[in-house]
């Protein structure tokens, strides 16, 4: 399947875009379906939105609008996490204000994306503030689920992520700012994971059950960081696929069993 490129936000000097995955000839002809939006790893510096296409291919499969976000990163654009956060609120918003010719139902949007990019997606759902100057913030950048893999959930934790934030890590922590409004969220991770410790998925796990939150946690064995990519191990691939599908369809944003 080609993705379709569309423009969600002009910056400086570039446009940042969606790469959308959608298996309807016409998207608009028939019921919106809900939506999920990724975004890709890179230790906030660098991005390939072409990494997480596969589970867009997928999930496009399964019936939802599927879309891999740019975002604005250190390499290319002299940014911080913190334009990251914007960029992931902008593309969120971009697809609930353009949901009608998008063929989406605003009010099923999800989120989801590995390792800073899972930080990303876990920011538009529980940190405030660090809007784009003059956005809308009426329109909501709030996904209702989480989609994890390795995520970036605490911050503060270790030297190597906090040197990104220059003393500001815990403003965009989302371990620190999870409460009971967090969405539904299913995290993945390797317990050998040497960037991102494992440790700190179970802590976001606890939390987020302390507060009445769904979040489940699925471990998997001796694997390190990037582990659910497509071209790391197509088995453990398509596990993470698997469970991903089998929770959203719980929550009712899918139907029927998984189809890889």
């Amino acid at each position: 399947m080609t993705p379709k490129k569309i423009a969600y936000k002009p910056v400086e000097g570039d446009t940042l875009h969606l790469y959308v995955f959608d298996a309807r000839a016409d998207a608009t002809a028939g019921p919106a379906v809900p939506a999920i939006v990724f975004f890709c790893g890179g230790g906030w510096t660098a991005r390939k939105p072409e990494q997480l296409f596969p589970h867009c291919e997928y999930f496009a499969s399964r019936g939802l609008f599927a879309a891999s976000v740019e975002y604005r990163v250190a390499d290319l654009h002299g940014t911080s996490p913190f334009e990251c956060v914007a960029d992931g609120k902008s593309a969120m918003r971009f697809v609930r204000a353009h949901a009608a010719e998008l063929g989406v139902d605003p009010a099923r949007i999800l989120a989801g994306g590995g390792s800073a990019g899972g930080h990303v997606a876990a920011c538009t759902a529980v940190i405030e503030g660090f809007d784009e100057p003059g956005e809308d913030t009426s329109v909501s950048a709030r996904p209702e689920a989480l989609v994890l893999f390795n995520p970036a959930l605490d911050t503060t934790r270790s030297d190597s992520i906090r040197k990104f934030f220059k003393g500001r890590e815990r403003e965009v922590s989302p371990l620190h700012h999870a409460d009971a409004q967090t969405p539904p969220t299913i995290i993945h991770h390797g317990t050998n994971d040497q960037i991102v410790p494992v440790e700190t998925a179970r802590a976001f796990r606890d939390r987020a059950v302390e507060t009445g939150v769904r979040c489940e946690l699925v471990l998997y064995e001796g694997q390190g960081h990037g582990f659910y990519h497509y071209g790391h191990d197509i088995e453990i691939y398509k596990e993470t696929v698997r469970a991903s599908d089998r929770f959203l369809a719980e929550l009712g944003f899918l139907d029927g069993e998984p189809t890889i």
